[in-house]
């Protein structure tokens, strides 16, 4: 009796640890571009209106939407400096990432439902200009985003191991969370923006 029971339990270990297996095959899958994804980004219209009134260090962000800018890690840093006071949302992205597709249109709407109150950045890592430009036509931000095709811009925030990576900073300069891989709604974008980098 006692050993059909092992049996029994043993089966079921296998059969949730195979399923859990499946699981997270089928999420690794979907975010490899298997299906198709669609900008989101809202009309030019309705990007002006939201942002209408914004502080100076945010308005100069949203003048250079799209921008693919260069001066590596020193213009990076440079820039979070600059934005000192505001909070910071930095994502790091590529052209060849499906993942990084995924999530776009998620960063397409919070960057400019939130853009009055929080910077966003991007990095582009590990990409050529011309890849990354072809990107972001089909997929516009209403913020620009740093070429970084060794990381050396992800490594001094410590970002230079994943696709996509979102990293949250504080006003007063300080990283408070690191999150790896894609963000699938605009919701769980936006309630890790809220809970983050506007505390």
């Amino acid at each position: 009796m006692r050993r059909q029971l092992y049996g029994k339990l043993s089966r079921v270990r296998a059969t949730t640890g195979l399923t859990a297996l499946i699981g997270a095959a089928g999420l690794v899958l979907s975010g490899c571009g298997s299906a198709t994804v669609h900008s989101a980004a809202p009309a030019h219209g309705a990007i002006a209106s939201a942002f209408r009134g914004s502080p100076a260090k945010l308005a100069a962000l949203h003048v250079q939407a799209d921008r693919l800018l260069g001066g590596g890690p020193v213009a990076f840093t440079a820039r979070l400096r600059e934005l000192r006071g505001q909070p910071i949302v930095v994502n790091k992205w590529a052209s060849w990432c499906g993942p990084c597709q995924t999530e776009f249109p998620a960063f397409q709407r919070a960057s400019v439902a939130l853009g009055r109150t929080v910077a966003f950045i991007g990095i582009d890592g590990k990409d050529s200009d011309d890849a990354a430009a072809v990107f972001l036509r089909r997929f516009p931000v209403s913020y620009p985003s740093y070429l970084d095709p060794s990381e050396a811009v992800a490594r001094t925030i410590q970002a230079a191991v994943y696709f996509p990576q979102t990293v949250y900073i504080d006003r007063q300069g300080k990283q408070t969370y690191d999150h790896a891989g894609p963000y699938l709604t605009v919701a769980a974008l936006e309630r890790d923006i809220r809970r983050y980098a506007l505390q």
